[in-house]
Order: structure tokens, then C-alpha cells, then sequence
């Protein structure tokens, strides 16, 4: 198997390429610039490539609208306060029931912020991605290989169920490099009969719309839309985890790769304690988390932020267990020995 050392971010947009994408719109933002200068450099080479620089998020995020309208297989990325210029347009898209890929690779904020690595727009994407009842899955890779396997993930998602996916990365995992596979990384061609590409009086015209004036129709096209969220619920999540471990690790993206090497450090040391790393963020794990905790005296929440994924966790155990948090945020990464100090902490507290 050949393996290639990248930059997650290259890794991003190579896995894009591979996977059939044919259109990217996007507009440069600290730290996911190597995403759209890859894609500058390489998607016009392929057959029928196009790369456009946006004159701004906003732009590029309608211009998504309009490509996956077409039913061409496309992607754009930013990070966080991009994210929220797009965040209007998401909502269309959703609206038209249109796929394509978004990739956020996080920074610290509120505002400007910082350019450092941030987990801080958890709630974002979970929760307020766009306005109306609707949701997007969200992937959380914590390696440069998966950036490669859930780039192929999320425009499979998109596809099948016809919506927008995330990846919801971060500026550490974009900027760090190494060795990733691209072997059998390939997906097939997607059915398009239902975009707005040109009929040739050969089908019905199709309409790409997200404006619906009589309210029964318009409910009637959420709940469908949110039978297929079901679907996804059930068919999509994704989790690696310990079993049988007392003291329970929650952390997703680059902290879960922290938080393993603590993890390790407590085991060595004798303590019971292992990791829950999700890999889905929306849907989120519960019924394996709620495995992972089967033993578990208490959980411990650890992200790059002011504790964001707590909730989730606290609701999907049904607030049956403790749920801790230790985190760092402005831009910080939280290092094995800080979490080790809270693992140990909860070792002493429970054997209290």
C-alpha cells in the first residue's frame, strides 16, 4: 500500500479529487488555505474541473448552491468565522435538498480570534449550521488519513440522502502531516435525475427550489426530510472507544489524539480509564457511548474549547452518570500530562 506524507489539509482536497469531485468555490482563511491552494493547482487539470476563488464566503457558498443544483459533485471549505458568513446559504441548500461537501478546519474565535486550533464551533455545526429545522451530518476526523476517508465518507452522505455534510476539522489536524493512503479511494458516478442539468424534452423539467408559499407542502418536504435524518441516525454513526474502563475520556478530532496518550499514561500507572472518541459528531453516538460507559463511574469531557460537546454527552447518557470537563480554549491545545492530572484526580475523588 503507497502511502504519501501530506498536510491533512492537501490529504482534504486530494480525497476530494479522487472522490469525483469536479467543482470547488471558496475564498482563503487562515489555516485552510493549503485545501484551496491544492485545489487551484490540481482540480482544473482533471476533465471538466473547475476551481473559483470567491470574492467572498458568501460568494462561494451560492455558487455551491447553484453547482450541486446541477447535480455536478462539489465542495467548499473555510474556517469558523467563514463558516458563519455561509451559514444562510447552507440553510438554501438544505432547503433544495441539494448534496455537496463544506469543510471546516477550526480556528479560535468569537470574531477574528485567533489562527490557532480551536474545537469552539462544535455548537455551530450541531446546532445552528443554518436557520429552520434542519440538520447536516457532521464527521470529526483525528488524523491525515482520515481527512482522506471522510472526505469519500461525506460526499457518499451527501448523495445518498441528498444534503450538505461537514467535516469538521481543526487547525492542528489541517496543518499536521502525515503518511496517508489513497489506494482504492474512488466513488462511483452519482445519480443526477433529479437536478436542473437539461432535459431534452427527454424527462420532466426539474426545479431546484427552497421557497415553499403554502405551509402544508412545506411541512410535508421537512418531514421527509427528517425521515431521512432517521436513516442517517441509524445508518451513519460512527465511534472508537474502550470498553469496561471507570473513568471514561470523551474527545473528539485532534484532543482525542491528546487525550489517548493520557489515556495510556493512566493505564500504565494502573488506572481504569479509557477513551471515547466520536467520530460523528451530528448524529451524535449515544448508544455507543452508552456502551463505552457501562462500567464507568464517571465521564470526562476534554476539548479544545469552553466545553461545547458536554451536553451531547450529558443528554445521550441521560444525565445517569457525572460528566466532568477539562479544556483549553483561545487557541490552546490541551497537552496528555493536563488531562492525565484530571484522570487522576477523578481516580481519587471516586476511590474517596
Amino acid at each position: 500500500m503507497e502511502k504519501i506524507l501530506m498536510k491533512g489539509n492537501e490529504a482534504c482536497a486530494e480525497a476530494a479529487i479522487r472522490a469525483g469531485c469536479k467543482c470547488y468555490f471558496g475564498y482563503p482563511i487562515t489555516p485552510q488555505n493549503e485545501i484551496t491552494a491544492y485545489m487551484s493547482k490540481h482540480l482544473p487539470k482533471i476533465d471538466g474541473g473547475v476551481f473559483v476563488q470567491a470574492e467572498s464566503e458568501i460568494g462561494a457558498i451560492n455558487m455551491i448552491y447553484g453547482c450541486a443544483g446541477s447535480g455536478s459533485r462539489c465542495m467548499t471549505s473555510s474556517s469558523s468565522p467563514g463558516i458563519s458568513l455561509k451559514s444562510e446559504g447552507i440553510s438554501y441548500i438544505v432547503g433544495a435538498d441539494l448534496p455537496c461537501v463544506i469543510v471546516n478546519v477550526q480556528r479560535g474565535g468569537p470574531g477574528l480570534g485567533t489562527i490557532q486550533p480551536s474545537q469552539a464551533d462544535y455548537w455551530q455545526a450541531t446546532k445552528a449550521i443554518g436557520h429552520g429545522d434542519m440538520r447536516i451530518p457532521i464527521l470529526a476526523p483525528a488524523s491525515a488519513q482520515e481527512m482522506v476517508d471522510m472526505t469519500l465518507k461525506a460526499f457518499r452522505i451527501a448523495e445518498e440522502y441528498r444534503t450538505p455534510v461537514m467535516i469538521l476539522a481543526d487547525g492542528l489536524l489541517g496543518q499536521m502531516m502525515e503518511p496517508v493512503s489513497f489506494d482504492n479511494k474512488s466513488l462511483p458516478e452519482a445519480d443526477s435525475s433529479w437536478a436542473a442539468n437539461g432535459h431534452a424534452n427527454s424527462r420532466p423539467k426539474n426545479t431546484i427550489n427552497s421557497l415553499y408559499l403554502d405551509p402544508l407542502e412545506l411541512e410535508q418536504k421537512i418531514k421527509e426530510r427528517f425521515k431521512r435524518y432517521e436513516q442517517i441516525t441509524e445508518k451513519e454513526v460512527g465511534a472508537v472507544y474502550d470498553k469496561g474502563a471507570k473513568i471514561v475520556v470523551a474527545a473528539y478530532g485532534s484532543t482525542a489524539r491528546v487525550a489517548r496518550s493520557a489515556v495510556d499514561k493512566a493505564r500504565a500507572e494502573g488506572i481504569n480509564a479509557g477513551l471515547f472518541r466520536p467520530q460523528t459528531l451530528w448524529p451524535f453516538p449515544k448508544k455507543q457511548l452508552i456502551e463505552a460507559t457501562e462500567n464507568a463511574k464517571v465521564v470526562l469531557v476534554t476539548e479544545m474549547s469552553m466545553g461545547q460537546m458536554v451536553d451531547d454527552v450529558k443528554m445521550s447518557l441521560e444525565f445517569k452518570l457525572p460528566v466532568q470537563f477539562f479544556g483549553r480554549t483561545g487557541g490552546f491545545v490541551p497537552n496528555p500530562d493536563e488531562i492525565l492530572t484530571k484522570i487522576k484526580e477523578l481516580e481519587v475523588s471516586d476511590n474517596a
